[in-house]
Order: C-alpha cells, then structure tokens, then sequence
C-alpha cells in the first residue's frame, strides 16, 4: 500500500547523513565528556564543536547554547529558569504568554500560576498571533519574561517577535520564543529576531530524538531546571548527550543550507493543498491555516470538519482511515486519559468544541512531491464522502 507522511511538524526522519556524524560518539568514542582522561576528551572536543555549529547558526555565541534533552525541557527551563531568578520571596516575577502556545509552555504557565506567580495568558487576534499591542497592554512592572512561538505547531501561524521585542526592551523584560517549528524554514539569528532565550528540538529537523537545546543571550539570570552536576555551565546537571548534540548540530547546519528554496518549495505544496480542499471536501470545512491572510510557516495546513446536517464528524476515526489508506496525519485534537479533547489552539481560536475534535493538520517535509498532496487530497475526498454518507 501507498504510504504517504504529512506529519512532519510531529517529528522528522534521521537524515542518513546526521546518523553518520553521530555514529563514532554511540560506538568507539564513547566517552564521558566530563571525564580528563582521553576517551572523555575527544567526546569533550565534539561537544565543544557542536556548541559552536549551534551557536554560528543561531548568531549566537557558543557560551550562550545550553543542551537539553528536547523542546519540552527547554521550554520548562526558560520560563522557570528566568522566573525563579528574577523573584524574591516577597516579589514572585511574572509571565506573559498566550492560550495558543504549545503544553509545553502553556502547562509550566498554569503550573507558576498555581505557585503564585503572576501569569497572564492573552487570546490570540484572529489569525491565531498574539500581537506587539497585546504584549504591550499586559506587561507590568511584575513581568519578568514574554513567551510565544516563532511558528505555532498546530496551524503554522507565525508570531511577530521582532516587533514584540522592541516591546519586552522597552519594559526590561525578556523575551522567549519556542523555534521548534522554524529551523530549516525560517530564518533563526536571534539578534534579528530579538529574542533572549529559544528553544529547539534536534527531531524536528532530521536530527535525532531525546536532544534539545535553550540559546540563553548572555546576561539572562537563569535558575537551573535540573540539578545534580555541574555541566553546561552549572545549567543543567547530568552527564551530556554528546552523539545527541552532534547530531542536532550537523542537521541544524543541513537544514539552514538550502533553507530559502525549501521554504519556497513547500509554499507552492501548501497551496496545492488549500487549493485542492474545495474539491476534496464534500460538505463545509474550516481552514485553520490563514494561508493568504497572515503570514504563515510554509509546512503546515489545519483543516476541520464542521457537522454536517447536525452530525458530528469522528475526528479520531477520520485519522485512522486515512491512516489505513497510508496517510498519515495528526488530528487537531490530543488523547487525554482514554478521551478525545479538542485542540486548545482551535477553541482559542473560538471553533465549536465539535468542529475542533473533528480536524487534520497536514504537515509536509522535504520529501513531500505534488503526487503525495494530490493522493491525500483524493484519499481525503473518498475517506469524508464515506463517513459523511
């Protein structure tokens, strides 16, 4: 059977070329790189290099790169890290997030609120980005850090940070950005962009899973996450990932070389795709995805399915028959203990709690041809002509 797979923003495939940068650091250099004798050595030597690869990429400098082990930690380090550093026991500092933000962000924002840190978590305007004007209403003299995505995950939707960080140096506050979505499709020098910290995930850009990393610019007070050694600049305690770091690096190089003609490749996919919904689609259809309207990553279109005649449509079983037909996608909604949840980007966004549980995020990849868009636009049209009788 045909097997066509649009889920790339959920995670990529091992470039073959990244396997064999890391290959040496899993077998003979194996190495604790905190160790003096040789074999910890050379395992140092890569690591030094790989901060240094991650570093030239981001414009950054390689004190300023801190490893982690994925997006989720790094996420979880900044807002507590620069939260717990800048409060006193009398002062705790705030946040400024917003309700469209990934759980690994939005779910350590519920968590400091609970702790008694003044969090605030904006709606989104009407393409799905909190804006500079928004940023600007909510920060006071409590807020301590500004966090919103550079891409959204679930609808591609792109958020304004140049502009929001003239508003975070205005107010001495700093800014975060989860880049998860963007190496290899948007530009990432963090002067450019603004930002104090960003966070990357090595298994979003054909690097290998289980590595991260948070770019902290220099002079950002950050409490440690996790403790228990003194690595990373007594920012992160553990023993390194170094065939991890390696790998993360030598696909964040792969994935900026050629990054404008691959950009433009998927935006011409992209619109093939939209394009192809009226005809794909029996019955109504909501584009999540402001293709045209707001600017967008070029990889991602989120599409639901409103009732039709009254009749909810089964977003989970839409996922396994096109899944069984060899397309794989990602649902707008998430599996929360045994029952289906809808999306809380797309109910921010104000849809119907059955129009979100019933939706497809369709994300294309450097491998992704016209002929897997045209097959999942076909096997769409036959899947909904099916279930909607």
């Amino acid at each position: 059977m045909r097997q066509v797979y649009l889920d790339h923003a959920a995670t990529t495939p091992l470039a073959p070329t990244v396997l064999e940068e890391m290959r040496p650091y899993l077998t003979e250099h194996y190495g604790n790189a905190s160790s003096v004798h040789q074999m910890g050595r050379r395992a140092r030597v890569a690591l030094d290099e790989a901060r240094t690869q991650v570093a030239d990429v981001l414009g950054a400098d390689p004190s300023e790169i801190v490893f982690t082990s994925g997006g989720t930690e790094a996420d979880n380090m900044a807002l507590k890290g620069v939260l717990s550093a800048a409060s006193t026991a009398d002062s705790p500092a705030g946040l400024v997030t917003s309700a469209t933000e990934h759980e690994a962000v939005l779910r350590p924002a519920e968590r400091l609120r609970e702790e008694g840190y003044p969090v605030q978590i904006l709606s989104p305007r009407a393409h799905g980005a909190v804006t500079a004007e928004q940023v600007e209403q909510a920060v006071t003299d409590r807020t301590a850090l500004v966090s919103l995505m550079h891409v959204n995950n679930e609808i591609g939707v792109r958020t304004d940070l140049p502009a929001i960080a003239e508003v975070c140096r205005a107010h001495d506050v700093r800014l975060h950005a989860d880049a998860v979505q963007a190496p290899g499709l948007l530009p990432l020098d963090v002067d450019a962009l603004g930002v104090d910290l960003l966070s990357l995930s090595g298994h979003k850009f054909h690097g290998p899973k289980g590595v991260g990393v948070l770019y902290v610019r220099n002079g950002v007070e950050l409490g440690p996450l996790v403790e228990g050694g003194s690595q990373e600049r007594d920012r992160r305690g553990g023993t390194e990932n170094v065939p991890g770091a390696v790998g993360l690096a030598a696909a964040l190089e792969r994935a900026v070389d050629g990054r404008e003609e691959r950009a433009a490749g998927l935006s011409g996919l992209q619109r093939r795709l939209v394009k192809g919904l009226d005809d794909a689609v029996p019955g109504d259809y909501v584009l999540n995805t402001p293709v045209g309207a707001a600017p967008v990553a070029p990889h991602v279109v989120n599409v639901a399915f409103p009732p039709d005649d009254g009749e909810p449509l089964d977003g989970e079983m839409l996922i396994l028959n096109l899944d069984m037909k060899g397309v794989l996608v990602s649902a707008g909604s998430a599996c929360t203990s045994g029952a289906l949840e809808p999306s809380h980007v797309l109910t921010a966004l104000g849809l119907e709690r059955e129009t979100a549980s019933a939706a497809v995020r369709f994300s294309l990849g450097a491998d992704t041809t016209e002929d897997d868009v045209d097959y999942a636009l076909e096997t769409l049209h036959t899947t909904l002509d099916r279930m909607r009788g």
